[in-house]
């Protein structure tokens, strides 16, 4: 007997209402389907997984990706279709077991997925739930009525059956089941229940995003520390930038941008903290877009990455290294600003300055260096 597994990720994910499907929205630190399939694929009894997404889907990156690992299929026009879709890709025998998940709960782990494989050798599906523990109610006519909560429970994934079972279910179907437990209980199976987790909860609107996040926080460090370092010669000008502040002096830093050594290093020190590369890797010297641009531009993109994988600046310390300008009589500017971009306190911003007494090319006075410290800690923490 070989377990394979079903993750059904093919839905719009409308209702929580972000620019992509919900499904494939960051959630943390990759889309959201990625936490399910993860768990799946390191699963030790686990054969096989097919991934059921969007039509449309199938070939982006961030699915095609994945084709060595599993099997990507197209989905249905409705949830059971999409299901049958993805069994009919395995290649499992009639008594084999199969787990099918919604990728819309992130939160699936190991013991969930024991749990339900050991249940099935008393019945012919098996489900994680949780007691309904809160007050019913039902809407009436002109008031409520109250609805008992003694026998009810919240069903939640991964579904498991026998193979033939479950297809044979699905395929017989004369309607779109509200989920997989329902269509072997129209064909009279038996089902048994094991212990949910609240950590398993779906994510369907966008406010169960913070919620899940939260969730998912417990398997790794609630902040992040990343670090960079910029350097730019001089070349003849008459000002600098510096930290988003523009400064009189002799001569301008040399740069495809406006060469804005302190937050490129800043720059450079979030995307590390996400592990994300460098400027180099998301803003190209070779990119004739950036000829000249507004650093801003750079630092806010990186600010809007992390917020995108659920952080946020908490703190940064930006040194800069030169014996010309003066930077102290601009420093209180500079951390303005950059509080202003990122979206952060003045007070979480440190500028300071130093120099390397007359020493290389710094002390030569030809050109500028700058490094940067940054904290990001969880969003919804802040």
């Amino acid at each position: 007997m070989n377990v394979y597994g079903v993750i059904v990720a093919a839905g719009s994910g409308t209702r929580a209402a972000g620019r992509l499907p919900k499904q494939f929205s960051l959630l943390g630190e990759k889309p959201l389907f990625r936490w399910s399939v993860d768990e799946f694929l390191a699963h030790p009894s686990i054969n096989a997984t097919a991934l059921v997404v969007p039509e449309a889907w199938v070939h982006e990156r961030i699915v095609a990706d994945l084709a060595n690992e599993l099997i990507v299929v197209s989905g249905g026009e409705s949830r059971s279709a999409s299901v049958l879709n993805g069994l009919n890709a395995l290649t499992a025998e009639e008594n084999d077991i199969v787990l099918i998940h919604d990728a819309a709960r992130p939160g699936l782990k190991a013991p969930a997925i024991d749990s339900v494989i050991e249940a099935l050798s008393e019945a012919d599906a098996a489900a994680p739930a949780l007691v309904v523990s809160d007050a019913l109610k039902r809407r009436g006519t002109k008031s409520f009525e109250t609805v008992s909560r003694e026998n009810l429970f919240r069903v939640q994934t991964p579904q498991g059956f026998r193979m033939s079972n479950i297809r044979a279910a699905l395929s017989e179907r004369s309607r779109d089941f509200v989920d997989d437990l329902e269509a072997i209980e129209a064909l009279g199976g038996t089902v048994v229940l094991v212990d949910g987790d609240p950590e398993l909860d779906k994510v369907t609107y966008a406010r169960d995003i913070p919620v899940a996040r939260k969730w998912l926080r417990t398997k790794a460090a609630n902040m992040r520390i990343g670090s960079g370092f910029d350097v730019h010669g001089f070349t003849e000008g008459d000002n600098v930038i510096l930290c988003g502040t523009k400064i009189s002096h002799n001569k301008r830093l040399s740069g495809h941008s406006d060469a804005d050594v302190g937050w490129h290093a800043l720059t450079d020190a979030i995307l590390g903290a996400l592990g994300l590369g460098d400027l180099g890797d998301h803003f190209s010297p070779d990119d004739p877009k950036w000829e000249g641009a507004d650093s801003a531009v750079f630092l806010q993109q990186a600010a809007a990455m992390a917020g995108e994988r659920g952080w946020k600046v908490s703190n940064c310390d930006i040194t800069l290294i030169c014996e010309a300008p003066k930077i102290k009589p601009h420093r209180e500017a500079m951390r303005t600003r950059t509080a202003e971009v990122l979206g952060a306190d003045v007070s979480a911003i440190s500028i300071k300055a130093t120099t390397t007494e007359k020493l290389g090319f710094l002390g030569r006075s030809e050109g500028i260096a700058a490094q940067a410290v940054v904290m990001l800690q969880d969003a919804d923490t802040l």
